[in-house]
Formats: C-alpha cells, sequence, structure tokens
C-alpha cells in the first residue's frame, strides 16, 4: 500500500501540533512491512508568512520521502482583514467570502496540487482541516483521501468553503472523541468511515540538566508552559493568571513558557520565556515541573500533555476545551480551570500537596501508556486505510 501524507509544513523544525502529529504518524508507518509512505509540503516554516525557507526537491527524512513545493505567494494582510471581519459570524459569510478565505489563508501552492493529481499512491492523507493544500488537494486527489481535521470549535470550522474539505474527504481520523462530536455537530460526516486514533509518543531524550538549572531558578518550583507563546494558545491569559497569583501569593513558585514567541510578555521576576528550546531540554524541563499547565481553549489533541504525563507531571487545562478537559476526565492525571479563581485555587492545591502532585502524574503516565503508544496504534491504522482503500474514492455528496 502506496500512502501519502499532504500538510502544509513537514519538517522537525515547524511549530504545529497537527502537522507534528502527521509527520511522527508518517515515520511509523514507514516501518511497517509493505507499506511505502511518501509526503507532499512546501518550503514554509512559518504559518503566518509562508515564506519559502526550505529548499524544493525531494528529500528523505526518516524514511518517509518528502518533496516540497515553493509557496507562490505569501500571506498578505488581505487576509487578516477578512479574518477579523467573518470571525463574528462565519456561518454569515457568503460562499465567495469563504472561498476567499481559503485562498488568502493558503498556502498557495499550485506545484503541490498538480503533483497530487499524478501521484502513484492508493490513499492520500491530509491535516489539518482549514488549510488551502488540504481543501484543494482533497478535491483534486484522484485517490481516496482521509482528513485528519485537527479540528476545534473555532470560526473557520463553520465556513463553507472549508466544510468542502469535511464533504469530500472519504474518511476521517480524529484525536479524540471530543473532537468526532464537534465534527459531526458541525459538518455533514456521520456516515462516512472513521476512526479516533490520537497519536503515540517517542521515548524522553533527556539532557541530564536539571530544570531549574535550565532556567536559571534553582530549586524554586516552575509551572511549565510548552507551545507557541501567543494568544492563541492561551500564553497571555496563563501570564496574566500568574502574575494575579503572584500577588497574592508571595512565594518561590515561578512560570517557564516555552516556546517561539509570538506576543510580548513584559518582563517579570518570577516569569521566565526561554524561547524555543532542542527535544532533550523540553524533557529536562517537562520531568522537573511541579506542574504542566496548557491554558488554550482552542486544541484537538495537545502532544505537549502527553509528552508531561509521561514524565509522571500533573497537568492543568482549560476547562473550556473539550478535548484537553476529557483526557484530563478520562486520565484521573490533571486538574481544570475556567476563571482566574479557579486557576488559584487549583495551583493552590497543587503547591501545597505532593501526594495529589503524585498520584496525578502516575495516573497521567498510566493513561499514557495504555492508549497513545505506536506499537498499538499503528496497526489500527494500517487496518483502518486499508479499508478506505478497499472502498475506493467516493463523489462527494
Amino acid at each position: 500500500m502506496r500512502v501519502v501524507f499532504v500538510t502544509p509544513r513537514y519538517d522537525p523544525g515547524a511549530i504545529g501540533g497537527a502537522e507534528a502529529a502527521a509527520r511522527l504518524l508518517a515515520e511509523h508507518l514507514a516501518q511497517e512491512p509493505g507499506i511505502e509512505v511518501s509526503a507532499y509540503s512546501t518550503c514554509a516554516l512559518d504559518h503566518l508568512n509562508w515564506e519559502n525557507q526550505l529548499p524544493p526537491g525531494t528529500v528523505c527524512l526518516n524514511g518517509v520521502e518528502v518533496t516540497r513545493f515553493e509557496v507562490a505567494e505569501p500571506r498578505r494582510r488581505a487576509f487578516f482583514d477578512l479574518d477579523a471581519r467573518l470571525r463574528g459570524a462565519p456561518q454569515g459569510a457568503s460562499r465567495e467570502e469563504s472561498e476567499r478565505w481559503v485562498r488568502l489563508n493558503g498556502p498557495q501552492s499550485p506545484g503541490l496540487i498538480e503533483a497530487l493529481r499524478s501521484a502513484k499512491a492508493d490513499v492520500a492523507v491530509f491535516s489539518p482541516y482549514l488549510f488551502l493544500s488540504t481543501v484543494a488537494g482533497i478535491s483534486a486527489a484522484p485517490m481516496p483521501t482521509v482528513l485528519h481535521p485537527a479540528a476545534h470549535d473555532e470560526p473557520p470550522l463553520y465556513l463553507a468553503a472549508v466544510g468542502e474539505a469535511f464533504v469530500g474527504a472519504d474518511a476521517l481520523c480524529y484525536f479524540t472523541h471530543a473532537e468526532r462530536r464537534l465534527v459531526q455537530r458541525v459538518q455533514p460526516v456521520a456516515a462516512k468511515p472513521q476512526i479516533v486514533l490520537g497519536t503515540g509518543l517517542g521515548k524522553p531524550v533527556e539532557g541530564g540538566r536539571p530544570g531549574g538549572q535550565v532556567l536559571g531558578t534553582g530549586d524554586r518550583p516552575y509551572l511549565l508552559f510548552v507551545a507557541r507563546i501567543d494568544a492563541h494558545k492561551g500564553a497571555d491569559l496563563l501570564d496574566r493568571y500568574f502574575r494575579t497569583y503572584k500577588q497574592r501569593r508571595p512565594g518561590p513558585l515561578a512560570l517557564a513558557l516555552v516556546g517561539p514567541v509570538s506576543t510580548e510578555i513584559e518582563p517579570h521576576p518570577d516569569v521566565v520565556v526561554t524561547g524555543p528550546v532542542d527535544e532533550p531540554t523540553k524533557w529536562d524541563l517537562l520531568r522537573d515541573a511541579l506542574a504542566f499547565v496548557h491554558p488554550g481553549a482552542l486544541e484537538s489533541f495537545s502532544l505537549a500533555i502527553m509528552e508531561a504525563w509521561e514524565q509522571g507531571v500533573p497537568v492543568v487545562v482549560h476547562g473550556l476545551c473539550e478535548p484537553t478537559r476529557e483526557h484530563c476526565a478520562r486520565s484521573g492525571g490533571g486538574l481544570w480551570f475556567t476563571s482566574y479563581r479557579q486557576f488559584e485555587a487549583v495551583v493552590d492545591r497543587l503547591v501545597a500537596d505532593e501526594s495529589l502532585r503524585s498520584a496525578l502524574g502516575a495516573n497521567g503516565r498510566r493513561y499514557v501508556q495504555s492508549h497513545y503508544q505506536w506499537p498499538a496504534l499503528v496497526p489500527r491504522y494500517v487496518r483502518f486505510l486499508r479499508s478506505v482503500v478497499e472502498r475506493g474514492r467516493r463523489p462527494a455528496a
């Protein structure tokens, strides 16, 4: 079976949870006997501007033949203007407006779409749902298609042109049951073949340094956030809540914000902004954190949460994010908040109760080891792909 993955970005240096999950799945799938895996992507690393940063052409990455195509146009100001206008009432957008949104959102890579039309593959896998490479790619693909939406409840999910990716896909693969429920509420996909798979974890590769040494905070306890540092991921909310907490609860507790910085964080003696770090450093920071906090309300899975649990660290999430709250409820490995008062109460409990932290972390580790290990996930996915290939390409409803 020949499988081609289509993502806007395909590179270990690209920051994007859905695309990273697709890349890891492709790499593990390529290790299966009788499976040939390739990938089509663009030369971009940054979805905010779609600048061509990688050379076009074909390279081999961890057993996957990756072909990158240039982006024809960078993302322009017109997209952000249109997005701001449609975001308040996406269901009221006209067909033409939604099509223009998809086109301006990009990435515009005609070479990728043309290559897909003649690709020698039995099935094409697309992720995430909201980019032009997915919407146009599913429409152009002659082979059966599988959409990994990586959806959360956000305005683009309700745009008519974006919905074409869901209607046109032959099958869907979800990260969580919460994501599946959301998509089935919004898009007419209930009759399509579907699977809730999640993603697997690699083994921690630690650098051998104490987390406090990395941060320059010594033996102080710290809360940890690992993601892109911007409002979309909730970094500004966490920063604001933490500063309020420190005003009300003076003490040694610190906050570490780790990842590419897209929003300005004002200096604070108890807040450390590291920028991006390498994998060993990330695992060191996770291992020694008092708790991992993911305050984003718009998540479809969160690999970082699973990595924290793999290290036996308790997790705190935003209560309005159904997928991450579902993880915490199912695992017994985390707590959640929907207001500052709840955030304060959760942090107070974790700071004061070491046995609670240990129990939550242990529960989370068992959850990850039971549900999100590649040796169990890959065979399930192979069986699913084979069933999609056997059914063949179906005309869109």
